[in-house]
């Protein structure tokens, strides 16, 4: 599985004095089994460009090829498309709309047509997956919390048993605990189905733990393409573009300054931790 974004670029309101460009130009690949955090400000086109990776966008200019094909060139199947490309807006769980959990998840993969046997099947490992219990699939879901819907819809997508899974802002609105819980669940649907990730953020902290790589926009153009600890050596440039590092970078560059001998390169706790005890051997 690739998808390879060419040259893309996407113009709200185009001919029109209220004419702006939200995506300018850009292009990058995504490979099977990536986990890749996509990082702006907002304003930035992250949340348009991601809308034309399963054909709900379609660009001004420039294309978007799914193994090789142009998903735009007019004989496509959209529809097929978006059976591998799963799409999970800002608040997904406002879209949830049956009397219980299991019926929800199973909507997605009962409108492909599959049997009910293998629809309650695809249910079943989605809601496994995402860490929801059993004792869950048949409560209604909105008596369950902020996270747990966050999950159940993510579940539906993930039911559809999609090549890609694109998430924007996924983590939006949860306290801290539900935002790990969900991040968690979301590193082992990568490893566990080999399904690529792509987590629309702008928590550099969570892109920092989760991510492999990072593209980096900024107003519509594709600044950076590079892994995390390489995009924020640039804690300068983010921060003009209102994006900042991970505060456990930032403390790292501080104990750097202040004559501590580590490493300026670390983006996680546990890296930091490994990296502060070598300051203290023996301890």
């Amino acid at each position: 599985m690739t998808i390879l974004v060419n040259h893309l670029t996407y113009k709200y309101n185009p001919g029109t004095p209220m004419e702006s460009v939200a995506v300018d130009d850009v292009s990058f690949e995504l490979k099977e089994g990536e986990f890749v955090g996509l990082i702006g400000h907002t304003g930035s086109g992250k949340s348009t460009l991601v809308q034309h990776l399963n054909g709900i966008l379609k660009p001004s200019f420039g294309s978007v090829y799914y193994n090789g094909r142009d998903v735009f060139d007019g004989e496509y199947d959209l529809k097929e498309l978006r059976s591998h490309v799963g799409l999970v807006f800002q608040y997904p769980e406002h879209q949830l709309f049956e009397t219980d959990v299991f019926k929800d998840v199973c909507f997605g993969p009962k409108n492909l047509g599959l049997s009910q046997k293998e629809t309650e099947l695809r249910a079943y490992k989605a809601l496994k997956l995402v860490g929801l219990e059993d004792d869950f699939f048949y409560q209604s879901p909105f008596d369950l919390s902020g996270g747990q819907k966050r999950r159940v819809a993510i579940a539906g997508v993930l039911a559809m048993e999609p090549e890609v899974l694109v998430l924007d802002e996924p983590t939006a609105g949860l306290d801290p605990k539900g935002r790990d819980d969900l991040l968690e669940s979301l590193k082992k649907v990568q490893t566990e189905t080999g399904c690529t990730v792509v987590l629309v953020s702008h928590c550099m902290e969570d892109v920092a733990e989760y991510a492999d790589r990072l593209l980096v926009m900024h107003k519509g153009k594709l600044e950076y393409d590079d892994k995390p600890v390489n995009v924020f050596r640039h804690s300068a440039r983010l921060k003009e573009m209102g994006l900042g590092i991970p505060e456990i970078t930032d403390a790292m560059i501080k104990l750097k300054a202040n004559g501590f001998d580590v490493s300026t390169d670390v983006i996680t706790v546990k890296e930091a931790v490994e990296e502060i005890l070598k300051c203290f051997p023996g301890r």
